[in-house]
This record gives structure tokens, sequence and C-alpha cells, in this order.
């Protein structure tokens, strides 16, 4: 059972998993991986390498079909009843597509972050009654959305309920935040505005953040930690001023690609010569 001292510095480990979405396929095969409380780290890798679904394990939604996870040193499939709904209490998810009620107003859609530890009569009651307007106002003020708050749902663009998902985790109790690709309806200047507010707003309260994401350049611009996948297995787990240009061509293109792949790097890290020298990262948690 995970005590609440124990989860107040909540270490998150997944031990050999594998996932199967079918038998003839495993989308995570034998990963092993360590995150330690308020860590940052960034998933890349070429669509269908594993990411999301690498996500979902750490976030304790997808249960492994071999290997385990454990948080804090236990298994929170082990668990049951309180125990699970304490550890869960800890995680929180933003999928790449949001799962937001469409006719729900954008200030009791952000709110819901604090669902896990809201009481049922709470519960309710803000199904009529918005609540805590400010703290959903301040969430996403930060994503540049605060005059979104009285909106509803189906009014927003997909960029828009992205940065509400995002602003959802913001409000939630949660120790560890699991988001999967949060930039992909955004333009490069919103996306680099809205993923540096995410990971300040860790940092702040020393959370631990793993993001997936296809933006190579923003990944290693952000974060001090990059895990690469390929074909659902660890191809690399380095910190950022060790993982080299050649590594992201080799993850993306395979080693096999040619001399003239060279020119492919441009598109994932702008700036990057054909030589294998290492990036550098341009900021960290203070």
């Amino acid at each position: 059972m995970l005590e609440t001292a124990a989860m107040a510095s909540l270490t998150i480990e997944a031990q050999q998993i594998t996932v199967r979405h079918n038998p003839d396929r495993a989308a995570v095969q034998a990963v092993s991986l360590r995150v330690e409380p308020g860590e940052q780290i960034a998933l890349i890798g070429p669509s269908g390498a594993g990411k999301t679904t690498l996500l979902s394990v750490l976030g304790a939604a997808r249960q492994p079909e071999e290997g385990q996870l454990l948080l804090a040193g236990a298994n929170p499939w082990a668990m049951r009843g309180r125990a699970m709904r304490t550890a869960r209490q800890r995680l929180f998810i933003a999928p790449q597509v949001p799962p937001l009620p469409p006719r729900q107003r954008v200030v009791t859609a952000v709110m819901a972050g604090q669902l896990p530890v809201w009481s049922l009569w709470r519960t309710l009651r803000s199904l009529w009654y918005a609540s805590d307007a400010a703290e959903a106002y301040r969430a996403l003020q930060t994503f540049s959305l605060g005059d979104k708050l009285w909106s509803r749902v189906d009014r927003l663009s997909g960029g828009e309920r992205q940065r509400v998902s995002l602003a959802r985790g913001l409000v939630s109790r949660a120790e560890a935040l699991f988001i999967d690709e949060p930039l992909s309806a955004l333009d490069p200047a919103l996306a680099e505005q809205t993923l540096r507010a995410l990971v300040d707003h860790a940092c702040q309260r020393q959370a631990t953040l793993v993001c997936s994401l296809h933006q190579v350049d923003l990944a290693l611009a952000h974060f001090p930690r990059i895990v690469g996948l390929r074909d659902g297995e660890l191809v690399f787990d380095l910190p950022t001023a060790q993982v080299s240009r050649q590594a992201v061509q080799d993850l993306y293109f395979g080693r096999e690609s040619d001399s003239d792949g060279g020119a492919s790097i441009h598109s994932l890290v702008p700036g990057a010569g054909a030589e294998a020298g290492a990036v550098s990262i341009a900021s960290r948690c203070a």
C-alpha cells in the first residue's frame, strides 16, 4: 500500500514492461525506465514508436502484459479500493485528443482536474455551479486562454482544447504529469510558448513531467533528459547534452540511412549539421 509520506516523493519505475495491442506485435517491448521525483523527460521517436502506450503505462492507465510498474516501490495494479484511488490521485494524464464534453463550460472542464480529490457532493455540484473560477482563470491565462473561461468547449478550436486540457493538469493536485503530444494542433510560436509555460509550471511546483513530442527541437531545448523509442523498444535514455545529431538521425531514419539523409535532420533539429555533435539544452529547472 502506498502511504502518503511515500507518495510525497513519488518515484516511478517501469521494469521490463511489454504491452501488446494485438498478439502479433508489441506496442512496447521490454522497456525499463526509472523516473525520479520532479524529473522532466521528453519521449521522442517516429510515429508508432510506442510513446503514447508508454505514457499510459507510466500513468497507471494501462496494465502491462509483462513486467511491472512501481509507484514509490509498490505495484498499483496489486492495490484495491482506497489504495488504488490514492495512487491515481497523484497522477495526471493529458491525451493528445482531450475527452472534453462538447457542451461543457471551459471553467468546468478545467476544474475537472481536481475530480480525483473531490467528494461526491462537490463533484455533482460542479455540474451546475462553477467553483474556483479564479483558479481556472489563472491556469487558462498561463496558456493565453483566460478569455475562454465561460465559453463552451464545442466553440473552441483543436489547439484551444489541447491547452484547456493542459490547464486542467495545472489545477490538478497530481505530483506527476504525463502529457501526450500537447503541441500537435499549435503553430510554431504558440507551441514554443505553451511548452515553456508547461515546463515552468512543473518546475515551480516540483512536479514530475513526462511529455511525448514530435517536435524534436523543442524537446532538446526544454527537457534535460531525452528518451528515444523506435518500434516499441528503448533506443536511448540520455541527458540532453549527450544526445547527438547522429543519434536523432538514426532514431528517425534508421542506421541504414545514407549520407544524404543529413538533409532530413534539419526538419527535426533546425541548425543541426551532418556531423554527430552534441545538441545543447537551453533551459532547466533552476
